[in-house]
């Protein structure tokens, strides 16, 4: 079994008075995760499926103190999928305040649905976490690293959902299922979208921009839809954890860009299932989006299991140089270029170390992206 990062610091969350709250995608493992969890810390857990009738109808605002007295002496309650319950948060509230010295373990696939049922509710009465799909870290620390780099030519096309990363023979079955019933079904029931040929039209223009900047301007009049629905319909495909945006470093307002945002999908396999394009990198030739979206969406983890405080960003000015990523922590800069091909020539541009003055400018590439991969460096 591959062991994930995030037990560690939940195990070490563990009050018996905050809730703790689990994102992410379907399919990455929260469950599991949850159980292991509770296994960890007592024998005396119980688990409620939030996609049940019986659970609906027994989480109820109404109903708390049956929904109590059903927890009998179980310590620890984990309740998955939590979003497809009315009035969570105000539920939990009750329970928490209740003082009753029991662990609440919430797990959630869209934060839109989780976050704004249990924002106020809980206030100061939460820990919040996101998994993620399995992280480069985790399946070198099971696989051992020569194993993984070997196979890494496949995590870059068919992705690192766990049921991916573990059954390879039928990676592209896999795949392909958790997009069509995620994408086409969860999001549509959990965000409400009244539209989902746009939805689906929009998703694909990400794919092919996938690491370029995206213009909405642009991408409105390539789907047919005003520029305020296509961006509402980016917004709930974040929340639901398909995609996310990065957004522009800019100090310097007269000669930087400090509008574009450039668009990256959580996981690789998702983003080829869209295009219907499972070809091997040698034959690709976007192999640069694809390097470019993994190795963001890897650092991404990294950060999220170590407790990263700081901002991150792109950067480019008005003369077209640019830096593909950066990193900013307790006032210093870090800026990184990702390349596939180890021997591509990279020169940081002089106005942005003028502006400044990075603590670190580092090219990642094939060779060296697993030491950059595999320790928290702040």
């Amino acid at each position: 079994m591959i062991s994930r990062s995030l037990v560690k610091r939940l195990v070490n969350r563990i009050d018996y008075k905050k809730a703790i709250i689990l994102f992410g995608p379907r399919q990455v493992g929260k469950s599991t995760i949850a159980i292991e969890l509770a296994k960890q810390i007592t024998n005396d857990f119980l688990i409620f499926n939030g996609d049940s009738p019986q659970t609906s109808a027994l989480w109820d605002i109404n109903n708390v103190n049956q929904l109590i007295q059903s927890f009998g002496k179980n310590k620890l309650i984990i309740l998955d999928e939590a979003q497809m319950i009315e009035n969570i948060g105000l539920i939990c509230k009750i329970i928490i305040d209740k003082k009753l010295d029991i662990q609440l373990v919430i797990t959630g696939s869209s934060s839109l649905n989780i976050a704004n049922k249990t924002q106020e509710p809980l206030t100061g009465r939460k820990w919040e976490y996101m998994l993620y799909p399995i992280s480069c870290q985790e399946l070198m620390e099971y696989q051992n690293i020569p194993t993984f780099l070997e196979t890494l030519p496949n995590y870059l096309v068919t992705g690192m959902y766990p049921e991916v990363v573990t059954n390879s023979k039928d990676a592209i079955e896999i795949i392909n299922n958790i997009t069509n019933s995620y994408l086409y079904k969860d999001i549509l029931a959990l965000t409400g979208i009244k539209k989902p040929q746009l939805l689906e039209k929009i998703l694909k223009a990400l794919s092919w921009q996938v690491g370029g900047e995206v213009s909405l301007n642009e991408l409105s009049s390539h789907v047919g839809a005003d520029i305020k629905t296509v961006d509402h319909y980016i917004y709930l495909l974040e929340q639901a954890f398909v995609v996310y945006r990065l957004g522009t470093l800019s100090r310097n307002g007269r000669n930087e860009i400090n509008t574009k945002k450039k668009i990256f999908f959580y996981d690789n396999g998702i983003r080829n299932a869209l295009i219907g394009d499972f070809r091997p990198i040698n034959l690709r030739n976007d192999i640069g989006a694809l390097w470019e979206n993994f190795i963001i969406v890897e650092r991404k983890k990294l950060l999220a299991y170590n407790g990263f405080y700081g901002n991150i960003y792109f950067w480019r000015n008005k003369l077209n140089a640019e830096i593909d990523y950066i990193e900013e922590i307790d006032g210093k800069f870090y800026a990184y270029e990702f390349k596939w091909n180890p021997d591509k020539k990279v020169k940081f541009p002089q106005a942005f170390i003028d502006d400044y003055q990075p603590a670190e400018t580092k090219v990642i590439n094939k060779d060296n992206f697993w030491q950059w991969l595999s320790h928290y460096p702040y």
